[in-house]
């Protein structure tokens, strides 16, 4: 997950909540605005959603190889 730039400022920030014995319960983004604790630190990792689009983009068409090797680990695993 990325932390997202809108075009308003804001950041998208993406938080886990996790159960009192370390269990995933979700995710989601909390949003952050210019001023805020905090903002300029997410700032400078951040990326525009098109940017982001186009990352998740070019994974979902370069990462054959990596799918191979999980899949086969994933086999030997059974």
């Amino acid at each position: 997950m990325y932390v997202i730039r809108l075009d308003d400022g804001t950041l998208r920030v993406p938080q886990s909540l996790t159960s009192d014995d370390g269990r995933l319960i979700g995710n989601a983004y909390v949003e952050i605005v210019p001023g805020e604790p905090d903002y300029e630190r997410w700032a400078a990792e951040s990326v525009t959603e098109e940017e982001a689009e186009r990352r998740r983009s070019r994974w979902l068409a370069e990462n054959d190889e990596l799918e191979r090797e999980f899949l086969a680990f994933k086999a030997e695993q059974d």
